[in-house]
Formats: structure tokens, C-alpha cells, sequence
């Protein structure tokens, strides 16, 4: 390995990747039995520990030097965390998440009453992970953006619920801060150093006419803009020295498709300016996304992941064009600020993308590849 690329000890690293990975067939079935009661908990759980040392094992093999349980004891990638919390249901609404030709199931989270921290499944998750990586790499907790949340519970008919516990939206914006600064130090307490926020709701912020259907013409983006950092920088704001906080930005993941389209300009500057993160994992894998040029308008010495290759199809990117693209985006961002990833993880819901966990590999070797030619 070389200086250049071995130089960093945080994550983000050179080469990288965004956190999900593909299900294992068993894994899914193991799930479905518990759903349909032919297994018990404690069965499923055996299952998904043997399946998480299975992928950190793959994980190290790849070179990986930050990594993620693959999230393979969530359905969601959102979901599941926000239904951890005191006063958060698990209800289905009468639609999913319309995505590209496609809709999802039709989980949320409510509110049904104060939002609180006092235990939390994803705690004891993630002392799993760490005691399997047992200190040969950093291990990474992915969590849905404290924006993520509010947007999840201001959903369609989710509003009226929240509206009857929160009259007073300030009370909200203060327990749901709260709730994350105490999960996040809790996760701190059981050894966790590398926090990546997932949000998409500054992806969806970039598609005015995703924005005109969901509020109409009197919705105004740039309120909500200092609504999500406002939220975002509270729950992480005084945190030790050594948690490094990032962040993931995309369009919607799901089973290959999309939900949302545009470039990053209309957010850059409060996103990219002021958001407190030490670095931005990218969308930018076709012409959905944009150019480079918002990227002149992140700060001081953040970092930024640029999310290259897709993780929505099998087949692999020409070297030569990423390597063109990288050097395209230094015009915006000096190359030692940047490194490279998959644009999102190959399965933000336990459904996945379509392609195969081998596909799935290699996409993470042409990652790794890039990137030594590059920083090499």
C-alpha cells in the first residue's frame, strides 16, 4: 500500500464505501422465518451474527480500512434506527416511497409520544461489529441524519400525530437533538470513533419538481435548508475530539432505482458551507447529479467522497473515464481533500440492487483500484 494512500488514520479513506451491503439468501430467509414465526429471536440473531463476521472478514480481505456491518440487521435504512427511540411506532401507511417505476413497502416511523434516549438496539449492534473487527480496522455506525428523522415524521398523515405530541414544533427540534447527542455518546462510550449521518433530504432539496409535487408552489426550500442544519449540527455539536462525524447525500436507493434528480448548486451553499461534518460522501455517478462545479463551496478542510461508481447496475466503469472525472473535480476541490466510492451502499433496504454479491465485490476492487492509480 502506498504513503499516499495509507497516510489517512479517519475515515473517510481513498477508497471507500458507503456502508450497505446485499443480504445473503439465507440472511433473507432467516428473516422471513422469524417474520412468519418459524424461527425465534434468538435464532435469528445467531444467523445474522455468523453472516456480520462473515462480511467483515470480506471486508478486511478487500482491503477495506473502515467497515460496516452491511446493515444487515436493519429492513431499512432508516427505519429501523428511528424505531429504536422512546415515543416512535413501527406503522404501515397506506403508500411507500415512490421511487423510479417502482414502490417500496409501506413501513414509517410515528410519533406517539416524547422522543427519548434511554436504550437503544443498535447500541449492542454495534459492540457486535467492533469486537468482530476486534481493533484491525475502524468500524463504522451508519445512522439516518437527524433531518431524515424529521422529514420521516412529518410524512403524509405521520404530521397530524406529531402535531398532537409537539403543538410546539421548538420542543421537538430540542428532544429529537437530545435524543441523538445521547445515543451518539452512548455509541461513543462502547468504543465507536467513525459516525456517518445518512441523509437524503438534501438530495431531494435538488429536485424543484420532487419538491413542487410533494408542498406545491408555496413550499419554501430555503427554510427547510435551515431547518435540516440546524438539526444536524445541534445533535452533533460538542462531541468528543476523536468521533469523526460524516456525512452520505443521495437520491433515493432502492432495488436500483431512484427518487429524486439535480445537481447539488441549490443546497451547496448552506450544505456544503456550514454543515459541521468532516466530510461529504457524493452522489455522482450519472448526469442526475450534476456537475463538480457546487463543490467550490465546501469549507475549510472537509473532505469529499466523490460517489463515482454506481452500486445500482453490474457493470463496471472504464478507469480511465473515473480517473478523467477525479481530475475534473480537482478544479473545485484540491486532490488531496478527495477520495472515492461507490454513489450509495449496494442495499439501503434488505430487498438490495440488482446484481450479485461477486458484482458487489468487484465494484469495491475497482474502487480500490482507482484509487491507488490515483493517490498512488
Amino acid at each position: 500500500m502506498s504513503t499516499q494512500i495509507s497516510a489517512r488514520t479517519s475515515a473517510p479513506f481513498r477508497y471507500d464505501i458507503v456502508g450497505s451491503f446485499l443480504r445473503p439468501e439465507h440472511l433473507k430467509q432467516a428473516r422471513l422465518d422469524f417474520s412468519q414465526g418459524n424461527i425465534t429471536e434468538e435464532q435469528l440473531t445467531a444467523i445474522e451474527d455468523d453472516s456480520i463476521r462473515d462480511l467483515v472478514e470480506k471486508e478486511i480481505k478487500a482491503g477495506l480500512l473502515s467497515v460496516t456491518d452491511g446493515e444487515f440487521r436493519r429492513s431499512y435504512w432508516h427505519l429501523d434506527f428511528m424505531w429504536g427511540f422512546e415515543g416512535v411506532e413501527h406503522i404501515e401507511m397506506e403508500h411507500g416511497y415512490f421511487f423510479q417505476g417502482e414502490e417500496t413497502r409501506a413501513d414509517s416511523a410515528r410519533v406517539r409520544g416524547k422522543i427519548r434516549f434511554s436504550s437503544h438496539p443498535f447500541i449492542k449492534h454495534y459492540k457486535f461489529l467492533h469486537n468482530a473487527v476486534n481493533g484491525r480496522v475502524l468500524s463504522r455506525q451508519t445512522i439516518p441524519a437527524p433531518a431524515q428523522f424529521f422529514a420521516e415524521l412529518v410524512r403524509g398523515e405521520n404530521e397530524d400525530f406529531l402535531n398532537a405530541v409537539y403543538p410546539d414544533r421548538e420542543e421537538l427540534y430540542k428532544d429529537l437533538t437530545a435524543a441523538y447527542r445521547d445515543f451518539i455518546l452512548a455509541l461513543y462510550d462502547v468504543g465507536c470513533r467513525n459516525l456517518q449521518l445518512d441523509d437524503c433530504t438534501w438530495g431531494m432539496l435538488c429536485d424543484k419538481g420532487f419538491w413542487k409535487n410533494m408542498a406545491g408552489d408555496s413550499y419554501s426550500p430555503e427554510s427547510l435548508q435551515k431547518l435540516y442544519l440546524g438539526l444536524n449540527n445541534l445533535a452533533i455539536e460538542n462531541l468528543p475530539d476523536d468521533l469523526t462525524v460524516n456525512t452520505h447525500v443521495c437520491r433515493g436507493n432502492y432495488h436500483s432505482t431512484w427518487a429524486t434528480s439535480g445537481g447539488y448548486e441549490p443546497v451547496a451553499d448552506v450544505l456544503f458551507g456550514n454543515e459541521n461534518v468532516q466530510a461529504y460522501y457524493l452522489e455522482f455517478d450519472d448526469d442526475r447529479s450534476g456537475d463538480f462545479e457546487p463543490l467550490s463551496k465546501v469549507s475549510n478542510d472537509k473532505l469529499v467522497v466523490l460517489g463515482l461508481i454506481t452500486s445500482k447496475y453490474p457493470k463496471l466503469e472504464d478507469e480511465e473515464q473515473i480517473i478523467a472525472r477525479i481530475q475534473e473535480a480537482t478544479q473545485y476541490v484540491p486532490l488531496d481533500r478527495l477520495c472515492l466510492s461507490p454513489q450509495c451502499g449496494f442495499a439501503s433496504t434488505e430487498e438490495g440492487n440488482i446484481m450479485t454479491e461477486q458484482e458487489q465485490w468487484d465494484k469495491i476492487s475497482l474502487v480500490k483500484r482507482i484509487a491507488e492509480k490515483v493517490w498512488g
